[in-house]
């Protein structure tokens, strides 16, 4: 009984929407420990962007490299939020390979690789993750490594709220 009591006092003040999202990231990790899963590669930035300014959301890319187990411990948090109901809607989720020479299309629509893309945005680190507006413009600090890895998913859920609130700030 006074379980119950206490649980309506947290869910009435508010935390409520904060212990969905933890509950999300929580609900997502143990999927993602049983194989290792990758996020879709980015391809076309520019048809990415199209889509991105239709639905008024960020696109959330993992630059990520051959080898890198901090890179395979993102991924553990980024492939279930990038299908899981609660956050897949929130931004559109890509990775770049930066030791990789893979095509790519960047938000301008001029061509470029996975490497060159890495290179003129400064990305020497792996796992870095940035949130892009549709422009190709950075809507925020990087994430760099992982940081405290029991906070990354907070980490995430909140540059991906930042993301959004940014984004809706810029001119359309």
């Amino acid at each position: 009984m006074l379980l119950n009591a206490r649980i309506c006092r947290i869910a009435a003040s508010g935390f409520a929407p904060m212990a969905r999202w933890l509950v999300t990231i929580l609900a997502c990790v143990p999927m993602g420990l049983s194989a290792a899963q990758s996020l879709p590669l980015a391809e076309n930035f520019a048809a990415d962007a199209i889509r991105l300014k239709q639905d008024a959301k960020p696109v959330l890319v993992l630059f990520s490299q051959r080898g890198c187990t901090w890179c395979e411990e993102a991924r553990r948090y980024l492939v279930p939020m990038s299908t899981a109901a609660e956050s897949r809607d929130k931004a559109l989720f890509r990775q770049i390979d930066i030791d990789s020479d893979a095509p790519l299309v960047d938000f301008d629509g001029s061509g470029s690789t996975h490497r060159a893309f890495a290179r003129n945005r400064n990305i020497r680190l792996t796992p870095t993750v940035v949130l892009y507006a549709p422009d190709g413009s950075a809507l925020g600090d990087a994430i760099v490594g992982m940081r405290l890895p029991d906070f990354y998913g907070q980490y995430l859920v909140n540059a991906i709220e930042a993301g959004r609130a940014r984004l809706n700030k810029l001119p359309h």
